[in-house]
């Protein structure tokens, strides 16, 4: 999709996994707003020297668990609450997108697929007509027509929605039910931000290479930018941080993510978000993922009043007086993340919280201050 053919905008969706109904239009907007989301409560913590700035944005946070990471030109700078862990591996909900998006321009790039090609033809050799048009790019740019989740998922989520929603929703029911849809629109014409959309890529790219999504992610991403204290699966043990609900108490089990693992289910040390972050800063410093690096930071498409809001393959971007800078962030039932970068200033910030989103909390907006107002002004 060229940009600027995106003529309507739907901002329902789930941009993090887990989130209660009555939350998502607003964690969606905050995904999508940028510097108007930056509160005059996150700018205050803002202010003073770098260091300052980054105790004060942990400060500024009520969770258990608080990490912000910096990385400016390569160097590094990490602040975390008494609470929290550099080294821990945190669930980090929709931010798993973007690693979604650069395996699918990994794969592109080489010439094992196309980004036109039918996500049903890859699934089966006689793809049903409704959903035939809809191609590996329009999944991952939510322009594929399809609805947040599938529509028989609401029905088993709810005894569990909010703990683990996505559990009792396997692989086979997620591809089932993409099979069988009938897309909301013609695809490429609407955006509307689909988790369902997001997992059918994954299945459609495992089903491509004859390779399971998490093997096939490990072997194509992961590995090759170094990434050791990222996954797709729990741990156990002490290896993960620990969710808790929104009263920032209670423990919340770790995510299960069903079918839906390509929308959500990586899991990563601050560090190692830094790495994936820096990789798009300096994509020539990874030869066997340059091409891709600079395919996701390409806009796609715009969308919204006055085509306000623009997008790349995977990444959400608004322009600063620096240039570009990219970003997204994501949840689950307990805990929250921050992805984002700006080339032209070297900058990428990697922030996460152990505490279940909340309309009024400060994490987002403080997030966006560090990376769009990293003089605090």
């Amino acid at each position: 999709m060229s940009a600027g053919a995106d003529r309507n905008s739907d901002r329902r969706g789930d941009p993090g996994l887990g989130a209660d109904l009555s939350d998502l239009a607003g964690l969606t907007d905050l995904a999508s707003s940028g510097r108007a989301t930056l509160t005059e409560v996150a700018r205050a913590a803002l202010a003073g020297t770098p260091h300052d700035r980054l105790d004060a944005a942990v400060r500024a946070v009520d969770a258990p668990d608080v990490v912000f990471a910096v990385s400016v030109h390569g160097q590094r700078t990490v602040r975390a609450s008494p609470g929290g862990a550099e080294g821990l591996r945190y669930e980090i909900g929709s931010a798993s997108k973007p690693y979604a998006g650069l395996l699918l321009a990994r794969l592109a790039e080489a010439g094992h697929l196309a980004y036109e090609d039918s996500a049903a033809g890859c699934l089966g050799p006689r793809p049903p007509r409704p959903v035939e048009p809809i191609t590996l790019r329009h999944l991952i740019t939510h322009t594929s027509g399809l609805p947040a989740l599938p529509r028989d998922f609401y029905r088993q989520a709810l005894p569990r929605w909010r703990t683990n929603p996505f559990e009792g929703y396997p692989a086979h029911r997620v591809v089932d039910a993409f099979l069988h849809a009938r897309p909301r629109h013609r695809p490429g014409t609407r955006w509307h931000y689909s988790n369902f959309a997001v997992s059918v890529l994954g299945h459609a790219l495992s089903a491509a290479t004859r390779t399971g999504w998490d093997a096939l992610l490990a072997e194509q991403v992961l590995a090759p930018l170094g990434l050791s204290g990222t996954s797709t699966r729990a741990g156990g043990g002490a290896a993960d941080a620990v969710g808790h609900a929104r009263d920032g108490v209670s423990e919340v089990p770790p995510l299960r993510i069903g079918g839906f693992a390509a929308a959500g289910a990586v899991r990563a040390t601050p560090h190692d978000l830094l790495t994936f972050l820096e990789a798009h800063l300096r994509p020539e410093r990874t030869p066997s993922l340059a091409d891709a690096l600079h395919a996701v930071r390409r806009p796609v498409l715009r969308r919204g009043f006055g085509k306000a809001h623009t997008h790349t393959l995977t990444w959400f971007q608004h322009l600063t007086d620096d240039g570009p800078a990219y970003f997204h962030c994501g949840a689950t039932s307990g805990q929250q993340a921050f992805l984002g970068f700006c080339p032209a200033t070297g900058t990428a910030v990697a922030a996460v919280a152990s505490r279940r989103f909340r309309r009024a909390d400060a994490f987002v907006p403080t997030a966006y201050g560090v990376l769009f107002d990293p003089s605090g002004g």
